[in-house]
């Protein structure tokens, strides 16, 4: 319209221009021409930059509200399997990982992720670990999994961090690092193979209770007894959980990391032990909520 261009050489003019590619001027320019050419730089990359500075924010915020969440660190082959299993399971989370095709795709699958070096204190610092209920050292190194818990464990000695070792010798160094739990994907598919090759129908038992599967009533849970619960220093058969909730107390892991399975009516229960439960959703969140306090167990049956 300013400069009396066909409609092709002004569109090509256009995205060279919105796209800060350059190239040459189609054509020469005069002074409304060039004004022109000024205001779709300033506005299309002004636009450019809000919607990418605005992005960055909501993250933030969104990051800034978590807590008791996980951090995942590496969204490999095991990562994405992981991330998959929190997305079904409910529970919150963040991933980090320094490359950023990765990070890329998880964000438009709708996940937090954060594009660093997962042995920066800074990376871990913005994803919450403070705040954070564990860590996932899933990176595909197993020297930078070492790395990965050393720095957790400087920030927030007391998380629960559970990594990834491809050998042996990897998961020793890993528990010497101090990580909690250790596992080789490849050590675990070899036993799942041979259970799946010898005792099928429990192995989807398994499956089923643990990833409380649509349709399916019951499912195991695990959580820990707080200090000052109600329930502390109390015996299974006086506090008779079973019949006033309905969920059911498979085994009790003590503060000292024995477990009792199955416990007994005489078995009592301590602040620091870990229950793990067979019920409903609603009958096991009804046991929690009794351990924590917040609810009273009725009289009657």
């Amino acid at each position: 319209m300013f400069e009396g261009w066909s409609f092709m050489d002004a569109l090509y003019m256009t995205v060279i221009t919105l796209t800060t590619v350059g190239y040459r001027e189609v054509r020469d320019l005069d002074t409304s021409g060039q004004l022109w050419t000024m205001v779709l730089l300033i506005t299309g990359v002004g636009t450019l930059f809000y919607a990418a500075v605005s992005a960055g924010r909501r993250m933030r915020a969104r990051l800034n509200k978590l807590k008791d969440h996980y951090i995942l660190c590496g969204f490999g082959r095991v990562g994405w399997q992981v991330a998959h299993e929190f997305i079904v399971e409910e529970v919150p989370f963040v991933i980090v990982d320094q490359n950023l095709d990765k990070v890329e795709e998880c964000r438009e699958k709708g996940y937090l992720a954060l594009l660093g070096e997962a042995t920066d204190d800074t990376i871990l610092e913005e994803a919450g670990i403070r705040r954070a209920r564990g860590l996932v050292a899933a990176v595909n190194s197993d020297a930078d999994n070492v790395f990965v818990v050393l720095s957790t464990r400087k920030i927030k000695p007391g998380l629960h961090i559970v990594a990834r070792a491809s050998t042996d010798e990897s998961a020793a160094k890993l528990e010497i690092a101090s990580a909690d739990r250790t596992l080789s994907p490849y050590i675990v598919g070899g036993r799942r193979l041979a259970s799946l090759a010898t005792q099928p129908l429990i192995v989807d038992f398994l499956d089923i209770v643990t990833r409380g599967e649509e349709g399916i009533e019951f499912r195991l849970e695990e959580f820990s007894v707080p200090k000052g619960s109600p329930l502390a220093n109390h015996t299974i058969g006086e506090l008779q959980i079973r019949e006033k909730t309905g969920a059911m107390v498979l085994a009790i892991r003590t503060s000292e990391g024995t477990f009792d399975t199955p416990p007994s009516a005489q078995d009592r229960i301590h602040a620091g032990d870990t229950l793990i439960v067979l019920g409903t959703r609603d009958k096991v969140t009804h046991l929690e909520a009794l351990m924590r306090g917040k609810e009273t167990i009725d009289e009657s049956p």
